[in-house]
């Protein structure tokens, strides 16, 4: 037998040289490195340049305007959501896209209020409120009259007697909003400084899918109380989603006609709308704003049938024009908020570099993933200090963006012009609209999260573990809470991928006839086997949480546990002795001998190790005992397939016996013709 030698590549490992090195590299500046790191971290100064004004400007203009005619609506109907005045939807939404403009690397993304962030910051609102002293039992949406004295007023207050008359609830509720959404940009900016992006990696597409669709019920279930006109608290924490349920129930005889009428009336006019615009989206060159005129209309017959005097429905209020002046967030109030920024930051630019990045592959265009988490840590920071909460890109609105004929990132900037022309003249026409208005959009709108239930048979088929991820993120999401449901989607995932390593595929191969190809003999008909000679293959890293598995899986399709045998080829050598000791005759002892000695039929094993990606200790300790175990019956065990990383953990951890190295085979067929 002839083997092969391949000379390993000399290994220069000297650390100080290598940190010399790369402190060079980040420490030296040159002009021409300043200006790739500006233009880096600057990517409008790359692309706003290299402008067409005849071929992008058309298709950006009509996209803009019909994102921020989508966005007006929803950021209006979100602010509900997150707990806030709309007035701060709409402040969010523009800034969010102005600075996306300046910082974001991807053309086709839509970045501005996402529900589930909505619910995630409005659920923190609302246990910071409670724990400040105001009232609860207020609506959700209280009246802004004097923006002056809003923004004159001192910080947020700790025991609430004495400060209550300085700053209102709705106040402290954009306090507590914006103090987040700055921890979390800060989160976010950190993770791109130091480019751990690869956290993303750990939220798989059924974890965030599960995820979102759990949080959805959430949602739901938060804004059926307005559908009705019920004045109810939100509930938080633990199981909120049953106990918001069962409040609802308790209160549902003082349900307000007037508002469950508009409800229904609204769900008849946007559920079938929306169904014909995603029906005949490849005909319309834009979507129907039905959302707008929903509320156009709403507002108009809310205003003129006088529906807040005379039937007591409860109305969005005062929305005052211009901007608030800046505010710096609340520090005292980190502690507080900073753990329930994490989930939020990390929510967020998950979703936000995979949905850029999916576009990205579409259209055939690169984006930074690291400066995408620059870009969404931006647009969180600099909005806190304008009164704003927590932005992330948003799926539905990208897809109306991409197909409307969006082709860079100015149309964002149209966006919020359009948006602005909003809050200079537009917002306070909005006065009589009703909440369960702005609810019925928000429901509408989980649709396609919702429907992700007719997509499980699919998944079913194509992988069981996804789908049973999928099921536990989104059960836990939906039922525990928002952030507690992603931790268990993690975890839960995580432990999927240890368990599926720690009981693999184990199966024997059988030669491929006129071959040197063996494949496995349980899922391949008409293999063949040689006499004497077993070939068997793990198909996980061979470690610690699995070498248990790994032994009990090769005597199981071996057929022989040399422990056995060893034991009882002792027991039979004893009973041998004892007989001939006590005289009796040879050929019961020669029959004992026979059964020990005779039922082995194969002299070596040949140990397939392609799908052995790593070893730690324990592996090749274990290796270690099947050889010497299987040597001590006279059977020999032979590796074949090794990839470098596994040959080099041997070799390091004294496998092998003096000169006996060259067992290692490079094919199984190599290896089975050597034994």
């Amino acid at each position: 037998h002839h083997g092969m030698f391949l000379e390993p590549q000399e290994k220069k490992r000297s650390m100080k040289a290598l940190m010399v090195k790369q402190a060079k590299k980040t420490c030296s500046c040159t002009p021409a490195k300043v200006k790739d790191y500006v233009f880096s971290f600057f990517p409008v100064l790359q692309w706003l340049p290299k402008y067409k004004l005849r071929e992008y400007l058309l298709g950006d203009i009509m996209s803009g305007v019909i994102v921020g005619v989508l966005l007006v609506p929803q950021s209006i109907a979100y602010s509900l959501l997150a707990g806030q005045e709309p007035l701060y939807g709409l402040y969010t939404s523009f800034f969010a896209s102005i600075i996306y403009f300046i910082f974001g690397t991807s053309r086709h993304i839509s970045v501005g209020i996402f529900g589930v962030l909505c619910l995630m910051v409005g659920q923190v609102v609302d246990r910071e409120v409670q724990r400040a002293g105001y009232d609860l039992e207020q609506a959700a949406l209280g009246v802004l009259t004097d923006p002056a004295a809003y923004a004159n007023s001192t910080v947020s207050p700790v025991n609430q007697t004495s400060q209550k008359l300085l700053c209102d609830k709705s106040c402290y509720a954009i306090t507590v909003g914006a103090t987040m959404t700055f921890i979390a940009g800060v989160y976010q900016v950190a993770m791109g400084f130091f480019q751990v992006g690869f956290v993303s990696v750990y939220l798989s597409d059924s974890l965030l899918s599960g995820f979102v669709t759990g949080a959805s019920f959430t949602i739901l279930t938060s804004q059926a109380k307005y559908l009705l006109g019920l004045d109810i608290p939100r509930s938080s924490g633990v199981g909120s989603l049953i106990a918001t349920w069962m409040n609802i129930f308790r209160n549902v005889h003082k349900t307000n006609i007037c508002d469950l009428i508009t409800s229904f009336l609204c769900f008849l006019v946007l559920v079938p709308t929306k169904e014909l615009n995603e029906h005949f989206k490849s005909r319309l060159k834009a979507p129907i704003p039905i959302e707008l005129v929903v509320i156009v209309a709403a507002t108009l017959a809310s205003h003129f049938g006088k529906l807040r005097d005379t039937y007591r429905s409860s109305v969005a209020g005062h929305i005052p024009t211009g901007f608030l002046p800046p505010r710096p967030p609340d520090w005292n109030l980190i502690p507080s908020v900073a753990l329930d920024a994490i989930p939020i930051a990390i929510i967020g630019f998950a979703i936000t570099v995979s949905l850029s990045e999916m576009f990205a592959k579409k259209h055939g265009y690169s984006v930074k993933a690291n400066q995408e988490m620059y870009a969404i840590g931006f647009c969180n920071i600099i909005p806190s200090f304008f009164h704003c909460f927590t932005t992330s890109a948003a799926l539905a609105k990208t897809l109306v963006k991409e197909s409307t004929g969006c082709r860079t990132q100015m149309s964002g900037m149209v966006t919020s012009l359009v948006i602005l022309l909003v809050l200079l003249v537009i917002a306070p026409l909005f006065y009589s609209l009703q909440k369960c208005v702005l609810a019925v959009i928000t429901i509408v709108n989980l649709r396609g999260a919702l429907r992700k239930f007719k997509d499980l048979p699919k998944m079913w088929h194509l992988s069981r573990v996804d789908t049973v991820i999928w099921l536990v993120t989104m059960a836990a999401s939906a039922l525990i809470s928002t952030e507690i449901g992603l931790l268990v989607g993690v975890c839960f995932s995580m432990l999927c991928v240890i368990f599926r390593t720690q009981r693999p595929e184990a199966p024997l191969l059988g030669w491929v006839a006129e071959s040197e190809t063996y494949e496995s003999l349980a899922a391949y008909k008409n293999l063949q086997t040689k006499p004497g000679v077993v070939v068997f293959r793990f198909e996980a890293p061979l470690y610690y949480i699995n070498k248990e598995c790994f032994k009990s899986a090769l005597y199981k399709q071996s057929g022989v546990n040399p422990v056995w045998v060893k034991a009882a080829k002792k027991k039979a050598a004893k009973r041998m002795l004892r007989e001939k000791e006590a005289g009796s005759g040879e050929n019961q002892t020669s029959t004992s001998v026979d059964f020990v000695s005779e039922p082995l039929g194969f002299h070596t094993i040949v140990i397939d190790c392609c799908a052995v990606q790593f070893l730690d200790t324990a592996g090749i300790r274990t290796l270690k005992e099947v050889c010497k175990d299987y040597g001590e019956i006279d059977v020999r065990v032979l590796l074949a397939q090794c990839n470098p990383s596994v040959r080099s953990s041997l070799i390091r951890g004294e496998f092998f016996k003096e000169g006996e190295d060259h067992l290692l085979f490079h094919s199984v067929h190599r290896a089975v013709d050597f034994a």
